[in-house]
């Protein structure tokens, strides 16, 4: 592993480590350092502040958790994806969880979110056979799966993943299954006229 690499992990651990103990914004890059004993100079040659490294963390675990996945257009395979990333962000639970209440400028809130539009506007454009999802589509699904996310990981007793995607398969699934009936029952009405 590079020097560098090892800087940051070093880096990452620390700060992991702090945001078990006390809330992030009082965190601060010293103590970071302090923990691992490096000093502020080796911090800010890899990261501009402490949201950096937040992100850092999540882009670099992440991706190394899904580079190796084929997104394609099996149902099966999409669940399995979601499967492993909730597993993935319960793991990680207790971080993701003081993350997610960071707000503002650089937060990992608004990172994630931009992380995860261009995700949902290739699954809505194929969904829906569409060009690019337009800004109110995407926003839609966008809040609402980072609201689902964010309920479930601020949760106090947060429920195991199995369980979260369970329920998340049910309402789609079954909402989907309710609609087209729906839909099914209004055209034989209409040509029934």
């Amino acid at each position: 592993m590079a020097e560098s690499n090892i800087t940051k992990w070093a880096l990452a651990a620390s700060l992991k480590e702090l945001m078990m103990e006390q809330p992030f914004e009082k965190i601060n890059v010293a103590q970071i350092c302090e923990r691992c004993n490096m000093n502020r100079k080796s911090f800010y040659y890899h990261f501009k502040d402490k949201y950096d490294l937040v992100n850092w963390i999540f882009d670099t675990e992440f991706i190394a958790l899904v580079k190796e996945e084929d997104l394609g257009s099996r149902y099966q395979e999409r669940w399995a994806f979601i499967e492993k990333t909730c597993h993935y962000f319960y793991q990680n639970h207790v971080f993701y969880r003081k993350a997610l209440q960071i707000r503002g400028q650089n937060s990992f809130y608004e990172h994630f979110r931009e992380y995860i539009r261009p995700l949902l506007a290739d699954r809505i454009t194929y969904v829906f056979k569409q060009a690019q999802p337009d800004a109110f589509t995407l926003d839609f699904f966008t809040d609402a799966l980072l609201c689902a996310m964010e309920r479930w990981l601020l949760t106090k007793e947060c429920m195991p993943p199995e369980e979260f995607l369970e329920k998340i398969k049910r309402l789609t699934e079954e909402g989907a299954r309710s609609i087209c009936r729906e839909l099914s029952q209004a055209e034989q009405e209409e040509n029934g006229r």
